[in-house]
């Protein structure tokens, strides 16, 4: 009787051992992955790519823990992000995060019409084609919209009188390739016109261009000069910044992370903000939220950043209510 209960108790043994790799193959499919989609470059993109795992760990999902994050690549060359998206498709992703702007939401929203995406972009989403409303976006895509308002240009140029108060001539670095370029160029002409000044207007397309942009500016004298919001001057901070100081411009940046590199003064939301709410929505949706049912979100958190190091080298003396109003002051 013994030996019969020994024998059953070691064939049910084995049967669970034999099943175990099967089990553990089933667990392991049950991990769901998140591509993250990315027309930028890893190393411009890290402290990003932290904020949104952070959104994501908000939500209570850690990469390999009990979520993988397959990441791609673009390094600013637009032409690839469609076959990059085309391989997070076959890849088999539960959610696509598509950052740096339309250029990754249109190749994303080209290559699937079913897995979730999460857009971060400064277009207008419904323009764009990304969603029926705000509210209701609809379709296979929902995310964060980070489209600025005229007040936000007119604090600009508020900020640069404070700076610049002489200054009668102000540039306007914009990109070409941006989808916003005709609506930013405009509202910044009705800016200056609104307070007397006039705007010289320079469109570059890449790092090379960014040479010559500020040399015809440099060559028109101009006192001080905007810098459009766009992922491709958050990226390439470090030249921007460089050729600033080289030709003497006073600037201004949309994102902070241009003045913690050495540019003068930025105002814009926080993009380390919305990529923290992209990893969320992404966590939502891994927890069964529907992207159609999940309104666009705007970036709510505006930040004044001044470099008073930068501007010490350029001889411009911040005035204390600007210092007062700062989110950061650089010494």
């Amino acid at each position: 009787m013994t030996r019969a209960i020994e024998r059953r108790k070691f064939i049910g043994l084995l049967a669970i051992a034999g099943c175990w790799p099967q089990v553990a193959r089933a667990q392991k499919t049950e991990t769901p992955v998140v591509g993250f989609l990315s027309a930028s470059d890893p190393a411009s993109m890290k402290h990003l790519v932290v904020a949104f795992r952070d959104g994501l760990n908000h939500i209570g999902f850690i990469d390999r823990r009990n979520v993988s994050i397959e990441y791609r690549w673009a390094e600013h060359q637009h032409a690839r992000l469609p076959d990059l998206a085309q391989d997070l498709v076959r890849r088999g992703v539960s959610v696509i995060v598509a950052s740096g702007g339309e250029p990754a939401a249109s190749a994303a929203q080209a290559a699937t019409k079913t897995i979730p995406i999460v857009f971060n972009t400064n277009g207008d989403p419904v323009r764009l084609g990304f969603a029926a409303s705000l509210q209701y976006p609809g379709g296979n895509l929902t995310g964060i919209s980070g489209l600025e308002t005229a007040a936000v240009a007119a604090k600009r140029f508020y900020l640069m009188r404070e700076l610049l108060p002489s200054a009668r001539l102000l540039g306007l670095l914009a990109n070409a390739r941006n989808v916003n370029t005709q609506s930013d160029t405009s509202e910044a002409r009705t800016q200056a016109q609104s307070t007397g000044q006039q705007l010289v207007v320079e469109l570059i397309s890449d790092d090379r261009s960014l040479d010559a942009a500020f040399a015809a500016l440099s060559q028109q004298r101009v006192g001080g000069m905007l810098v459009q919001s766009d992922p491709f001057f958050t990226a390439s901070r470090a030249a921007l910044v460089e050729l600033a100081a080289r030709h003497g411009i006073p600037a201004i940046y949309a994102r902070r992370e241009i003045a913690e590199a050495g540019g003068l003064i930025s105002y814009g939301w926080n993009l380390a903000n919305s990529y923290w709410l992209q990893g969320v929505y992404a966590g939502r949706i891994l927890r069964g939220g529907k992207a159609p049912e999940m309104p666009i979100t705007r970036p709510s958190k505006f930040e004044l950043v001044i470099n008073r190091k930068t501007a010490k080298a350029l001889a411009i003396q911040v005035p204390d209510r600007l210092l007062v109003m700062a989110d950061k002051v650089i010494e």
